[in-house]
């Protein structure tokens, strides 16, 4: 029964996808909708949260009443209690005439309140009168005044860090998140992104009268491993992007490219560990390691350098040992590469000796990246898709380092 619901749901709000994560949240909204509790959706900008504010008053008791939509980070600090509570004739300068606000308007529907978290503190205050007694006063007035309004909030942003950071109420929070709806981004419905480019891609072809464009099985997998911060949105508009530029219809990995942002740090990284449940795994440490390593010598260089160029030390330095550091490289050619830096400083008469060795690993960054695509490679019967997955990178970044490093014969 549950089923034919969200399957209702979908239909009429053209909700697309079969993930999980989006049809667990499509069936809470649809248990929450008949009562009158509070609920807080989160989720990424662009993932659709005001879709879920319309299923829940669609299905509820108040759904022959207003609806009304508000971005909280869309109007002015200065005016925000009087648009959403209303203001008496005179209560500040400009106020030629009373005013109703949202609450008063809306009085027997739902107001959903967007991106509550940019909110003022003030402004909160107010709204939690609502949610606790459904009372207003209006700005310039001493008369609480009477609402029956049901209020769905959400927010792009971690309530619970802008409350560590004095930047929302506590008591606030609690009293929206009755009911906690978390719609997930787009990288988390890998399944649902080519059917989405599909319908996007026929929706665009039918509003420009030209043929719809059609991904190659590369393409596909491709865009199936981008993260599309941007989410739905985002994808949205990278396929009427491509529908109107590409004369050809049948669109290429390669295609796909010119389209893609490019991104700057092509080396696997430690952003994706947060989402993780599994914590840190043994090549994630190493990089971090090695990360951190290089740091330390870069510092360390850094402060050699300012001592070699105090003239209160009188020190020898060979050009070769200059390269050394203008250039930050510190390699040997042993198979076993062991750096040492031992200098003697001459500082009020006296010596210190300063030597750091770091022995057994390699500081090449390029040369672990390299043994980490390979590794990676044999594990996955050179599959790049999976391989890339297990090296915590996008495809198309692992494209680009395989053809850097001449890797596309391995």
């Amino acid at each position: 029964m549950i089923d034919k619901k969200i399957q209702s749901v979908k239909q009429r709000y053209g909700i697309i996808g079969n993930s999980e994560l989006l049809n667990h949240a499509i069936e809470v909204a649809i248990q929450v909708a008949p009562t009158d509790m509070g609920v807080l959706i989160s989720g990424e900008s662009g993932s659709g949260k005001e879709s879920f504010s319309k299923i829940i008053h669609s299905l509820s008791k108040r759904k022959h009443g207003q609806f009304i939509a508000i971005n909280c980070g869309a109007i002015p600090e200065g005016t925000i209690d009087s648009e959403l509570f209303g203001h008496e004739k005179g209560s500040f300068t400009g106020a030629n005439e009373s005013r109703k606000g949202y609450f008063e308007v809306t009085d027997g529907g739902t107001i959903f309140l967007d991106e509550i978290s940019e909110m003022p503190l003030s402004t909160q205050a107010r709204l939690l009168r609502v949610l606790e007694n459904g009372e207003f006063i209006k700005v310039g007035s001493s008369k609480p005044q009477k609402t029956n309004v049901r209020v769905i909030a959400a927010s792009n942003l971690d309530l619970k860090a802008c409350i560590v950071e004095k930047k929302f109420r506590e008591d606030l929070y609690y009293r929206l998140n009755t009911v906690p709806i978390s719609v997930p981004p787009l990288r988390k419905r890998e399944k649902d992104i080519t059917l989405l480019f599909r319908k996007f891609a026929s929706d665009f072809s039918d509003q420009h009268k030209i043929n719809p464009i059609r991904l190659d099985p590369e393409a596909s997998e491709l865009i199936n491993n981008y993260r599309f911060p941007g989410n739905i949105r985002e994808l949205k508009n990278l396929v009427e992007q491509i529908s109107i530029l590409e004369l050809n219809r049948n669109i290429s990995s390669q295609t796909i490219l010119k389209y893609l942002p490019k991104q700057e740090n092509t080396l696997p990284t430690l952003s994706n560990l947060e989402n993780s449940k599994k914590g840190y795994n043994e090549r994630d440490i190493l990089y971090k390691v090695l990360f951190d390593v290089k740091n330390d010598v870069n510092e360390l260089k850094k402060l050699i350098n300012k001592i070699l160029r105090d003239d209160k030390f009188q020190i020898d330095v060979t050009e070769e040992q200059r390269k050394l550091l203008d250039n930050n490289v510190l390699e040997k050619k042993d198979s076993d590469i062991k750096i040492e830096s031992k200098k003697e400083v001459k500082k009020d008469d006296q010596f210190e000796e300063v030597t750091e060795i770091y022995n057994n690993e390699s500081l090449s960054l390029e040369k672990n990246e390299i043994n980490f695509i390979i590794r990676a490679l044999k594990k996955n019967h050179n599959k790049r898709k999976y391989a890339a997955k297990d090296l915590g990178i996008s495809e198309r970044t692992l494209y680009r380092k395989i053809k850097q490093y001449n890797l596309e014969n391995f």
